[in-house]
């Protein structure tokens, strides 16, 4: 597979070098539950990593599921979900194939996307669209982090650029329905930048 591998991961992880995890919660996840934007429900974080969202998540009262493939990352969500003593289901599989059995309500996508080589994101797109419920909501940080090259057609990463005309054509109305920008902006102590799009699963596609 071409991008990072299960192994790349894990050594990221055991290091405490996962290249975008900001060692604390994303603030935009904070805001959008002040804001009542994102109320407790089945939510999924693909690409959870260590669990700094999960357990903000948990401990908000959300039925949340972390799911990602790396053991190492998944070994520090699960202590410091024990650490707080919280409650979430934790899933080691491949995001291009695992199939919950039912639907989510909500997806909280912010590492996974960016991690995957680009080349995979459209298949990582048609998943999203299947975990979701009909009018579920998809609450999405794309990572905006261009690197030198890139005018040149050099593909660099993780993170990997997440342009927004890009994302657009990924997440295509009438799959999805797209709030009006501008979009908030968060900022990474990596160097790197967030743009915040709550988008709405449409039906079709069936």
């Amino acid at each position: 597979m071409t991008g990072p591998t299960r192994e790349f991961w894990d050594q990221r992880f055991a290091a405490g070098e996962a290249p975008c995890d900001r060692g604390a919660p994303n603030p935009q996840l904070d805001a959008w539950l002040a804001a009542g934007a994102l109320k407790p429900c089945r939510i999924l974080v693909p690409g959870c990593g260590s669990g700094h969202e999960v357990a903000v998540l948990a401990r908000a009262g959300f039925d949340v599921t972390g799911l990602d493939y790396s053991p190492e990352a998944l070994k520090l969500a699960r202590q410091r979900l024990d650490a707080e003593g919280l409650e979430a289901t934790l899933v080691e599989a491949d995001a291009l194939a695992w199939r919950p059995a039912r639907a989510f309500d909500a997806i909280y996508e912010q590492t996974c996307l960016c991690a995957l080589y680009p080349d995979l994101w459209r298949a990582y797109a048609d998943q999203l669209h299947r975990w979701l419920a009909p009018s579920g909501k998809l609450f999405a940080l794309f990572v905006q982090f261009p690197r030198p090259g890139a005018a040149e057609g050099k593909i660099d990463g993780p993170p990997y650029h997440c342009d927004i005309v890009a994302m657009r054509a990924l997440l295509p109305e009438p799959l999805w329905s797209w709030p009006k920008p501008p979009y908030p902006l968060t900022t990474h102590p990596r160097g790197l930048s967030e743009l915040a799009v709550a988008l709405v699963r449409g039906s079709a596609g069936e």
